[in-house]
């Protein structure tokens, strides 16, 4: 990777959204939990979820992951409440279509435009999607609790 390779992946864009992610943290008594880890990075997140009529009501994060992983989970949170699962499965895999080349993810997701830099990137895109299927475990899981 060259050093303008760098720059272009790690854009300010990028960056700003991995300082300023939204519901950190972790919720008192979820309804869904799901720990996603990328085996070649390291990096973790954690997501919790409490459901109401299908739709998440609430949502925290605990990331600990790259640059990009942490840009994903900055757009995810801010557009996370108020989603189905379907919705954010079909996000997830509009995400990883993206990422290999595909469209940019219809709205409320389109803000996942800023991570097209990583698409020639194959070792980043599970960092990338860690978020997404995070959530999407952890609303199976509630929904199977409910």
């Amino acid at each position: 990777m060259s050093d303008s390779d760098l720059i272009n992946l790690y854009s300010g864009r990028i960056l700003q959204l991995a300082a300023d992610i939204p519901h950190i943290g972790r919720l008192d008594t979820p309804q869904g939990t799901a720990r996603r880890r990328s085996p070649l990075c390291g990096s973790t997140v954690t997501v919790d979820v409490i459901v109401k009529a299908g739709r998440v009501a609430a949502f925290a994060q605990d990331v600990r992951a790259c640059a990009l992983g942490q840009a994903s989970a900055a757009v995810l949170g801010r557009v996370v409440i108020g989603r189905t699962l379907a919705e954010l499965t079909e996000a997830r895999d509009a995400v990883g279509a993206m990422l290999k080349g595909g469209p940019i993810p219809p709205a409320p997701f389109d803000s996942y435009e800023v991570l097209i830099p990583a698409r020639d990137f194959k070792n980043r895109h599970a960092s990338i999607l860690l978020a997404l299927d995070a959530v999407c475990e952890a609303m199976v899981e509630a929904e199977k609790a409910a």
